[in-house]
């Protein structure tokens, strides 16, 4: 019992340290930045240019704004967009197609914390838009090919506070400082738990049995065994729990900053169980297409994978 409650004391120092002094800061200052964008209308500016040159990949105006919600946001904020895209009357196979390029491109919440411990965030950014356009393409015109492309008129205004005078820029702030503190908070429980179970698996020996039996497969491949424990956490528990673990992992020297980069294409996306949850969580429609838009996601993903493993 004591060996336990030490665990637990342990993850839950890791998880607290991990989320209120690198999550939170890093996201109180991105959606910061973001939300007074959003405010000034150059979000607006930015969609109402992009949208016509990304149509032909199957994305729309609304669409647009949910790749710069995953990229510099976090993997749950476009949920609202997608909520929103299936009210207005947005196809369905448009739908797949943005949720495919939703779940192929790396999300805020788990690039920018880990920025701050190595991570390159130029070819991040780059491999993600590139993955999550081949994602959106290869489910508009070939895994979601067969859904309903009708769409109904369209209203893509995107509807948001304006910060015209200095009390509409403090409430802009203020405004993305609550969203921040919820983020960083609600990634705690699953940061504690994911680290207490991959501590008592480790303790346990299981990960160094796992490691064992996969050596030989990972040795053929040409890939690191450090890279089961991470890949185990992000699939299972999400890319926040991930985020934990290589964490603890560069601290203890069991990883490096090096594996970190390479590795980004595979670890740093929301195709995972609690990521898939959540976006489907956007409504009835969305729910629908998620398996064309999962398949487009793994083309994505594996664009990006191949990107990070040549340049690092």
């Amino acid at each position: 019992m004591d060996i336990l409650i030490d665990v637990i004391l342990k993850a839950g120092r890791s998880a607290v340290e991990l989320s209120l002094f690198v999550l939170l800061p890093v996201m109180v200052v991105m959606l910061s930045l973001m939300r007074l964008l959003e405010a000034k209308g150059a979000l607006d500016w930015l969609v109402a240019r992009l949208a016509p040159l990304l149509r032909p990949v199957g994305l729309t105006g609304l669409g647009v704004f949910a790749a710069v919600q995953i990229n510099f946001v976090s993997f749950a904020a476009p949920v609202a967009t997608l909520a929103m895209m299936e009210q207005r009357g947005t196809s369905s196979r448009h739908l797949a197609a943005t949720l495919a390029m939703v779940m192929a491109m790396a999300q805020a919440n788990a690039v920018f914390p880990l920025a701050a411990l190595g991570l390159k965030f130029g070819p991040v950014l780059l491999f993600s838009l590139l993955g999550g356009l081949v994602a959106a393409a290869a489910t508009y015109y070939v895994f979601g090919r067969g859904l309903d492309a009708a769409e109904q008129p369209l209203d893509e205004s995107l509807h948001h506070p304006v910060a015209e005078d200095a009390k509409g820029v403090l409430d802009t702030i203020n405004r993305a400082g609550a969203e921040a503190f919820k983020i960083a908070i609600g990634a705690i429980p699953m940061l504690v738990l994911s680290l207490v179970v991959v501590t008592a698996l480790r303790s346990g020996g299981a990960i160094d049995t796992l490691t064992q039996l996969l050596a030989p497969a990972m040795a053929a491949l040409n890939l690191d065994t450090g890279l089961i424990l991470p890949t185990l956490t992000k699939y299972l528990a999400g890319g926040t729990a991930m985020m934990g673990v290589m964490d603890e992992m560069l601290k203890q020297g069991t990883a490096t900053t090096a594996l970190l980069n390479q590795s980004a294409g595979f670890l740093i996306h929301p195709l995972d169980i609690p990521g898939v949850a959540v976006l489907i969580s956007a409504g009835r429609r969305v729910a629908a297409v998620w398996r064309p838009a999962a398949l487009g996601a793994c083309v994505g993903i594996l664009v990006r994978t191949l990107g990070h493993a040549l340049i690092g």
